[in-house]
């Protein structure tokens, strides 16, 4: 499929009727170090990565202590290269309740990988990750959700590996990433007996669709923009909300990089301070729980 030929009718939406309330949204995080981040991709080579230092493990922490003080069990897509270097803290993630899922081996682009290189990098992140956790890994979300209508072969992939869902899509245009005409609500992007497709969350507002899952747009809007959306956007969509953030996000004491692009520089730290009291109230307004037992009911079908 190729993006003029992409349009949205094309698909088969998943019933919803077994999520119970689309209320109980899913908090996830994308597990990857500060330095793998798409601001930062012009800045670092992955030659670079090995001489940076590692935070990731740290920063991790940090989030699984606040999710375990208000009691939230979430999903944790991580890259298999972090499972690498420490399934240790993979592990933890698997042994403190929460779905640990995939988020490719490197944060590399699905657009800049062939059909073979992309088979073998997500088989071998897989098994890194499941390996290290002790749990299947049913659910892929794509670096930077670079998922596109050009590499729609991704979903037979996975499908072929393994997975039951993905979280890759985001339906809206950004400068940095998103198909705006993607389905709101989940779907099968290959057909019914093909992996489930839970796209981010967006909320269509009278001047324009907005991101409405978190990211750097929480940490930069304020809390109360960022709460009518997510709440917003669920409501539309009559599906669960999706929140994302990164490990990274509230990590103070990391690298400040200078020779960075001021835009990517402002996007990657504003907001890291402020961000722990936000996540508390979003955990107080909202009910929250991994993808896994949210779709537990369409994950289980053949």
């Amino acid at each position: 499929m190729t993006a003029n030929e992409f349009s949205e009718d094309k698909f088969e939406k998943a019933d919803l009727s077994s999520t119970a309330s689309p209320q109980r949204h899913s908090f996830t995080v994308d597990v990857e170090e500060w330095f793998q981040v798409g601001a930062f991709e012009n800045t670092f080579s992955t030659e670079d990565w090995p001489t940076l230092e590692s935070r990731v493990v740290l920063q991790t922490r940090n989030i699984l202590e606040l999710l375990k003080k208000y009691k939230i069990i979430g999903t944790f897509f991580c890259l298999g290269w972090v499972a690498e270097r420490a399934p240790s803290l993979i592990k933890e993630i698997a042994d403190a309740g929460h779905e640990v899922g995939c988020h490719g081996m490197a944060h590399q682009r699905l657009f800049t990988m062939s059909r073979e290189e992309f088979r073998n990098e997500v088989r071998a992140s897989k098994e890194l990750l499941e390996q290290a956790s002790g749990q299947s890994v049913l659910g892929y979300r794509a670096p930077s959700f670079s998922l596109t209508p050009n590499v729609w072969w991704v979903y037979d992939e996975l499908k072929e590996a393994g997975f039951k869902y993905s979280s890759s899509l985001y339906p809206v245009k950004t400068d940095h990433y998103g198909l705006a005409t993607a389905p709101r609500q989940p779907f099968y992007p290959a057909g019914r007996d093909g992996i489930l497709e839970i796209p981010l969350t967006v909320c269509d507002m009278p001047f324009k669709r907005l991101p409405a899952s978190g990211g750097g747009y929480f940490r930069l809007l304020p809390y109360f923009l960022s709460k009518y959306l997510l709440s917003k956007g669920a409501e539309q969509a009559s599906s669960p909300s999706i929140f994302y953030m990164h490990p990274w996000e509230m990590d103070l004491g990391q690298p400040y990089v200078a020779e960075a692009p001021w835009l990517s520089r402002f996007r990657h730290y504003q907001g890291q301070a402020q961000l722990p009291l936000k996540l508390i109230k979003l955990f107080n307004a909202f009910q929250w729980d991994s993808m896994e037992n949210i779709y537990a009911d369409l994950l289980q079908e053949d």
